[in-house]
């Protein structure tokens, strides 16, 4: 289902699978952020966001554990769903919300609501599971940047394509997320770097390989394609 923009209204509704992703993660940090400030849940309440990340966080241990066992919990696999949903702070959730609302925006206008829903969560997921790959660690991924960098790959597969259209230099495409990838790596240099990178650049290449099946004519280019060499 494609979110037509209506050009007849000066600025255009945001698609609603949009705001209720961003709405998710605004209810759960002003939950904690009530919670840290005594407002509910008492003394409990003071480390209601350290639990949630316990409970929901993505944790590489229980992921190798279920590799390794052969065996599938639903309370483990419920983690890379939850855990996008968990931020370490107040500011983290803001830029997630703005990178939601602003990416999500974009895309869904071009490629559909629903594809925002694939591009978020499967950005989360396969970013959460090369993470658990590449690490041993007992540190857990949380945040929604992950899905964010999805959409962001979304974004420039958007761009890249409208680029080819027109006849423009296509590597242009790609000038967002090598800014977000520089400021990335000057924050590594002064504040070190963690291990959340490998997710979040998974996520913008599983964002970008999402959006190129979905982008309007995708399948019935890979279809002639497929023709042609047959």
């Amino acid at each position: 289902m494609t979110f037509e923009p209506d050009h007849t209204r000066p600025v255009n509704p945001l698609p609603p699978v949009v705001i209720l992703l961003a709405g998710i993660v605004a209810v759960v940090e002003l939950t904690f952020l009530a919670a840290e400030y005594g407002v509910i849940g008492g003394d409990a309440g003071l480390g209601w966001r350290i639990t949630g990340m316990e409970n929901f966080a993505f944790y590489e241990p229980l992921f190798q554990w279920m590799i390794e066992h052969g065996t599938i919990k639903a309370k483990y696999l419920m983690r890379f769903f939850t855990y996008p949903f968990l931020q370490g702070s107040f500011t983290q959730a803001v830029f997630v919300i703005v990178f939601l609302l602003a990416l999500g925006k974009m895309v869904g206008e071009r490629i559909g609501q629903l594809s925002i829903l694939a591009i978020f969560f499967g950005a989360s997921i396969l970013g959460a599971i090369m993470y658990g790959v590449v690490w041993d660690t007992r540190v857990p991924l949380f945040g929604g940047f992950t899905g964010a960098y999805g959409l962001v790959g979304a974004f420039t597969l958007i761009l890249w394509a409208r680029l080819g259209e027109s006849g423009g230099p296509r590597y242009q495409a790609f000038a967002l997320i090598a800014v977000l990838l520089a400021v990335q790596f000057l924050f590594g240099i002064f504040f070190g770097a963690g291990k959340n990178w490998v997710a979040e650049v998974t996520g913008f290449v599983s964002g970008f390989g999402i959006a190129s099946l979905m982008y309007p004519g995708a399948w019935t280019r890979i279809l002639e394609r497929a023709r042609e060499r047959a």
